[in-house]
């Protein structure tokens, strides 16, 4: 097994349907500008109420890369 070194970063992305879209948005915007993401961790989850009904989620996550050599 290699020895690797990540780096992390701390995203936070945004979805109408769910906190689980939301994460998922969020890496799939990242993969286009950061190379090799290998794990995230979810730090916060939030969201907007409008008329009693749940408008808006939010997420914070990190996410970690491998450093290039």
């Amino acid at each position: 097994m290699s020895e690797h070194v990540y780096k992390s970063v701390e995203l936070t992305g945004s979805s109408l349907a769910s906190s689980d879209d939301a994460v998922r948005k969020a890496i799939e915007r990242a993969s286009k500008t950061i190379r090799d993401i290998r794990w995230f961790q979810v730090t916060d989850v939030r969201g907007h109420v409008e008329g009693g009904k749940i408008a808006h989620w939010q997420v914070t996550l990190k996410v970690g890369f491998t450093l290039q050599e």
